[in-house]
């Protein structure tokens, strides 16, 4: 797909039907001028329902479709015949699409299982007809119940994309080439900055049949938690991955102060985002010798394991793999 194509926010107006006005009729018949009340109940109005539908990875789907109205429910009839129900509407989101309430930011659900259901606008329920007012003081009921309105506003849809690893690093770190040598992944992968513009995904096979899901992020950039660069539209998708990888050139000066930027943008946007786990990675270690190496060496975070590579020359790419299933299963 063209990468305009990942829409990862949206914004949409829903609407649920409302319910339908319940029946005030008194039974008549050729040999029966006066009968008791038949009215039927209303019919429920449709909901807006949001649906987990694995097939699908963007909001793109969405991103034309700005207002959704489900149906109204039929008002009832006589001889107590219930008024159909609105039917309902269906939005097929993405697995790890968050809801929320356009005006308050309120957190209304996340979807992250394939097949959940939640019901974001509910119908307006049907109005009872006047059958269900007779009684032995008021046996002739000629009033019936209205039903209930629906429910509407706009809500805001996000996707954050699931993966188990999430790729951390400036523009040119080569977290591309590095998911396009350990998947079958094929991003684009150019020798300039922001050459990512959306999240990739790729399945990395370990031993005995096991897998994990890597996900190449967009390049950050210092002051990204600040809307600069591209970083804040996808510092989201950084949340939903169990373990960060973060990658350093050895073509930067220091690539411990390069690390701390990173770590340091990661907890300006979000704190929480500092308890994952965390692993470094020294990419294009082919364009060093081992001297250079040792001085890089000597400078690094402590506390956080390391490794140097180089998805070029296949250089740490199998320790590599080991380092982020032991992360992942510890």
């Amino acid at each position: 797909m063209a990468e305009s194509n990942f829409i990862d926010y949206v914004k949409i107006f829903c609407s649920s039907g409302h319910g339908g006005a319940g029946s005030a009729h008194l039974h008549r018949a050729k040999y029966v001028p006066k009968g008791g009340p038949d009215g039927g109940d209303g019919g429920r109005g449709g909901h807006v329902i949001l649906r987990a539908n694995p097939q699908f990875w963007t909001l793109i789907h969405l991103k034309y479709r700005k207002i959704v109205r489900a149906e109204n429910g039929a008002p009832g009839g006589s001889a107590l015949r219930k008024g159909k129900n609105g039917e309902d509407v269906y939005l097929d989101v993405p697995i790890g699409t968050t809801v929320k309430d356009a005006e308050t930011g309120e957190v209304i659900t996340e979807i992250m299982e394939a097949g959940q259901e939640f019901i974001l606008c509910r119908g307006g329920r049907g109005g009872l007809g006047n059958d269900n007012f007779k009684s032995a003081t008021q046996q002739t009921p000629r009033f019936a119940q209205p039903g209930e309105e629906g429910v509407e506003g706009w809500f805001i849809l996000e996707l954050k994309v699931l993966a188990d690893v999430g790729l951390v690093g400036f523009p040119n770190a080569g977290k591309s080439t590095l998911l396009a040598s350990v998947t079958s992944a094929k991003p684009k992968i150019a020798n300039y900055a922001f050459t990512t513009l959306e999240p990739n995904l790729g399945i990395v096979r370990y031993y005995d049949d096991q897998s994990f899901v890597i996900a190449d992020i967009p390049g950050i950039i210092e002051g990204a938690h600040e809307g600069k660069g591209i970083g804040l539209r996808f510092l989201r998708h950084i949340e939903r991955n169990s373990v960060l990888l973060f990658m350093v050139s050895t073509e930067e000066d220091d690539v411990t102060a390069v690390y701390n930027i990173l770590l340091n943008e990661l907890e300006m946007y979000n704190p929480e985002l500092l308890v994952k786990d965390r692993l470094l990675a020294v990419t294009k270690c082919d364009l060093i010798d081992d001297k250079r190496k040792k001085e890089i060496e000597k400078r690094l975070p402590e506390g956080v394991p390391h490794i140097f590579i180089s998805s070029v020359a296949g250089i740490g790419l199998d320790e590599l793999k080991d380092m982020l299933w032991k992360a992942l299963n510890k």
